[in-house]
């Protein structure tokens, strides 16, 4: 347990120190209790004029302005993504012979339905209609794609955009408004915008093919264990998939829950995952290595999300 704790302080830090390093003398600092917008990275910033972040990732809008909530977490007047959320995975550069691959396909499986996912049902739109506890799994035809260093090894956050667009655009993956996009990276790829230093992965939407999508970026946490994964090793023997899993599981709420950045948050701008975010309530061993869940077949250590309910509340289930 000392590892993980280790690794989880380690990581807070991290996030909470380079956060305030990459808005420092680009965007102004928030005054005490000033309301924040999300970025999508896991910190708030503070809105400009027209109610948008500054950080380049971009909301759809505020399409109100009045909150709703008293469980720590708030409604803003964006949409959510309703019934079944379709999982797509992009994977980018060499993932030949890691296990990555069946793993994360395996960890799509098992979420949709589970105690864990049905903690974002307590999240609903203007309308009362609540998040459904329905995943569609990667795996299915035209549900995953691979992308051979279109970009190179070093990707900004348009270059992620550009990846998704391409998949869509060559018919590669379907175009799907309910769909959340994740653009898995090799170890060997850097996000120039800050990976490993400010963030682990992020999540955003943009409009292709006329369609609301939303993605996601998730770094392989092999390139920087220290920052991006809990533990040394993995329950599935294979750390950086399992620790992929976590950050998926974590981006995944988010875009369901506040897919354009203009849904649900906290007055700091803290998305419901965030708002948990690397904490993992109690576990057990597995082949060595720490798990807190069964997700399709497998044991996973994955990031506990936040209960909109009775007061608001970080669980593993619901």
């Amino acid at each position: 347990m000392r590892k993980i704790l280790a690794a989880v302080l380690v990581v807070s830090a991290l996030t909470l120190l380079f956060a305030a390093a990459a808005n420092a003398g680009t965007i102004r600092q928030p005054d005490d209790g000033e309301e924040l917008v999300p970025t999508g990275k896991g910190w708030g910033e503070v809105p400009g004029p027209d109610g948008k972040g500054h950080n380049g990732v971009g909301q759809a809008g505020k399409t109100g302005s009045a909150k709703v909530g008293s469980n720590g977490i708030f409604y803003h007047g964006g949409p959510v993504i309703l019934g079944t959320t379709n999982m797509y995975y992009i994977w980018y550069g060499n993932w030949t012979g890691n296990t990555a691959t069946s793993i994360l396909q395996d960890f799509s499986a098992g979420i949709g339905g589970s105690s864990y996912y049905n903690i974002n049902t307590t999240y609903y739109d203007g309308a009362n209609r609540h998040v459904t506890n329905a995943v569609g799994a990667v795996g299915a035809k035209n549900t995953t794609t691979t992308d051979d260093y279109s970009h190179g090894t070093a990707l900004s956050d348009a270059d992620v955009q550009s990846i998704v667009t391409s998949a869509l655009s060559s018919g590669r993956l379907p175009t799907d408004a309910n769909g959340v996009y994740f653009v898995l990276t090799s170890a060997d790829v850097n996000e120039t915008s800050g990976f490993c230093t400010q963030y682990c992965g992020w999540h955003t939407r943009a409009t292709i093919n006329g369609a609301d999508i939303k993605y996601s970026f998730v770094g392989n946490p092999d390139r920087c264990p220290s920052a991006c994964a809990a533990q040394t090793i993995g329950p599935n023997g294979n750390a950086g998939a399992d620790a992929m899993a976590s950050i998926i599981a974590h981006e995944l709420e988010e875009a369901v829950t506040d897919p354009d950045l203009n849904a649900w948050y906290d007055t700091r701008g803290r998305e419901n995952a965030d708002k948990c975010a690397w904490t993992f309530g109690s576990t057990y061993i597995v082949n060595g290595a720490h798990a807190n869940m069964p997700l399709g077949g497998r044991e996973f250590l994955i990031q506990q999300n936040w209960v909109n309910a009775s007061g608001g509340f970080c669980a593993k289930s619901y």
